[in-house]
């Protein structure tokens, strides 16, 4: 067992303007299992990077412990999966790296495949087979669930429950869940380290919101309250003070000493106001404030929009996956459930009136609007506002979504290509939201977006009840938001 402590850490990128951290202090056992939570460009990838020393900080870290990054950057694809892993780790026997991918469900083959031939589900377990074999070393594991599906999902968590030491960046409620035993949160003003995972985490997260609510509630109420008495106290002081110079003979002594015990009180009065105030000050500055989205779908005449007889997706001739029927009426949420690479996103493709080779039929109602969020995002350049213009967004109501989606507004300055992954992804889900539309077809619309907005995104779709078909591997979110299940069973097994 050793530390990672971290004290009076300040850093900023220099083509930033804000502080990513300032003046920060935490400390970190390596024994522990940490789950690493927090909206989207809060730093926890930086972080990440200040520990492996990319980046010049202020403050100290300091460890005795050697960082290992996942993933790991792999410059040339072409190469033997097996001398990358030698790579990772030169001391691993092949035997080991034998038995870490057999402990993955995965085929041990793969070791003699050039790594580009690999599935993203594949790449992902070979890399994290390789970072757990360098003894003595610390692994960052960064979003590890964006290139695996559910299946894989489970095989990886399970396979970290069995492993001793790591931090782990992750929005995936359930992986995180399955696989932690502490959380490592980023909150609005503060860092805190609690034991537990997720679920216990957001339980006690959640108290203390609600705790804090209740007493600022309260304290307004007093607030309010002192301010008045102040003011009632302070008239008296007044009148009593001015009523020393009136007509007649009076006791001045009297009521100048009554006057300054009148003052007296206003100011004590004054005093429990401000303590008062600045109680309120201290609550609720982690309050994270998902704000209500909203959707405006429009209707269609029919009660069946989307028809698919016996499809499936062809690929170098072959299809892909086994041929399925399924009736979307207006008004369902349908989930793509299937393993990587049996043709969900080539499915909504086809919906969208992209070019796909496909088996059997698929009929639509003439006329649909369709809306379409992509997987990828590597097409984001530029500033939002010509964004906006060229999809012919209202810009108004697309940065207003943004702002909900907990943009801050210096992010409209920038250009797209320094938001981080979770951010970009927000992007595409705004001009979804802001389009009107009959069918909203969302192909892993949550890959990098943080658990506030899962949340966020999940309450608006089952408020507004949008037509939708998606493709998700969020356990949580797809039984939170579909209505039906389409199982898509692949061909060939791909992990």
């Amino acid at each position: 067992m050793s530390l990672i402590k971290v004290e009076r850490l300040t850093f900023s990128y220099p083509s930033n303007y804000d502080n990513i951290f300032e003046n920060v202090s935490f400390q970190i056992d390596t024994d522990w299992k940490l789950g690493f939570i927090g909206r989207n460009g809060r730093g926890k990838t930086t972080f990440l990077k200040l520990l492996l020393g990319k980046y010049e900080y202020g403050g100290e870290i300091r460890s005795s412990v050697t960082f290992d990054y996942f993933p790991y950057p792999v410059a040339d694809k072409s190469r033997l999966t097996a001398d990358i892993l030698q790579e990772i780790c030169p001391n691993a026997q092949e035997w080991e790296f034998m038995r870490e991918l057999s402990l993955l469900d995965t085929d041990a083959g793969l070791l003699w495949r050039s790594f580009q031939t690999l599935s993203g589900g594949e790449q992902t377990k070979a890399l994290l087979a390789a970072l757990f074999l360098n003894d003595g070393h610390f692994p960052l594991i960064d979003e590890p669930t964006n290139h695996l599906d559910a299946k894989g999902r489970e095989t990886v968590s399970s396979y970290l429950k069995k492993k001793k030491g790591f931090i782990l960046v992750s929005h995936d409620r359930r992986f995180l869940d399955e696989c932690v035993d502490h959380i490592l949160s980023f909150n609005r003003s503060d860092i805190e380290v609690q034991s537990g995972n997720f679920s216990s985490w957001q339980i006690n997260f959640e108290r203390q919101q609600e705790f804090e609510r209740t007493q600022n509630e309260k304290l307004l109420k007093e607030v309010d309250r002192f301010r008045a008495a102040a003011k009632r106290a302070g008239g008296w002081s007044d009148r009593t003070e001015a009523s020393k110079y009136g007509d007649g003979s009076v006791d001045r002594g009297f009521i100048g000493h009554k006057s300054a015990k009148m003052m007296k009180r206003a100011k004590a009065i004054e005093a429990r106001r401000e303590r008062a105030a600045e109680q309120k000050a201290e609550l609720l500055k982690n309050s994270e404030k998902a704000e209500s989205l909203k959707i405006s779908p429009l209707f269609y005449h029919a009660d069946t929009l989307v028809s698919f007889s016996g499809a499936a997706v062809i690929y170098d001739g072959k299809e892909v996956c086994r041929p399925v029927s399924f009736t979307m009426r207006q008004g369902e949420r349908i989930a793509l459930n299937g393993r990587n690479g049996c043709g969900k996103s080539s499915l909504l493709k086809l919906v969208n009136g992209e070019p796909v080779k496909h088996s059997g039929t698929l009929t639509q109602a003439s006329g649909l609007v369709v809306s379409y969020v992509p997987q990828d995002t590597s097409n984001l350049s530029g500033r939002l506002s010509d964004y906006a213009e060229a999809n012919r967004l209202d810009e108004s109501l697309f940065k207003a979504v943004l702002r909900k989606l907990d943009f801050e507004r210096i992010q409209f300055e920038k250009d797209m290509e320094s938001f981080s992954a979770g951010q970009k992804k927000k992007v595409l889900i705004a001009k979804s939201l802001c389009e009107r539309a009959h069918i909203y077809l969302w192909d892993e619309p949550l890959n990098y977006i943080d658990i506030y907005s899962r949340i966020q995104i999940e309450r608006l779709l089952t408020e507004f009840k949008p037509t939708m078909i998606f493709a998700e591997h969020d356990r949580a979110f797809r039984e939170a938001v579909a209505t039906k299940t389409v199982d898509i069973t692949g061909v060939q097994r791909i992990t």
